[in-house]
């Protein structure tokens, strides 16, 4: 799974029928930290995430098996909306 960040949406009124009703996303990919560490791609969104949300998405086949029993044909899907990063040291010894 990868972070990203939703900066918009794709409107496209002729698609392939296995996309008819999904929502498709523009995905920024970030680090941890927040920090963009690659091309914007096309997501399509398992979860009705909305722009300037953090999400984590998946590629590949995986990408596919939010939708059990459909045939979407997608490299790249939202799987989940972030609420909150913690990168911080962790605290040792007592309390």
């Amino acid at each position: 799974m990868f972070l990203g960040k939703v900066i918009g949406k794709i409107w496209s009124t002729i698609k392939n029928p296995g996309l008819e009703t999904q929502r498709l996303l523009l995905v920024q990919p970030i680090s941890a930290s927040g920090d963009k560490t690659g091309k914007v791609l096309i997501c399509t969104d398992s979860t009705g995430a909305g722009a300037g949300e953090t999400v984590y998405w998946v590629r590949g086949r995986e990408a596919s098996f939010p939708f059990s029993g459909r045939e979407v044909p997608s490299d790249a899907t939202i799987v989940g909306i972030v609420d909150e990063v913690n990168i911080g040291k962790r605290k040792t010894g007592g309390s």
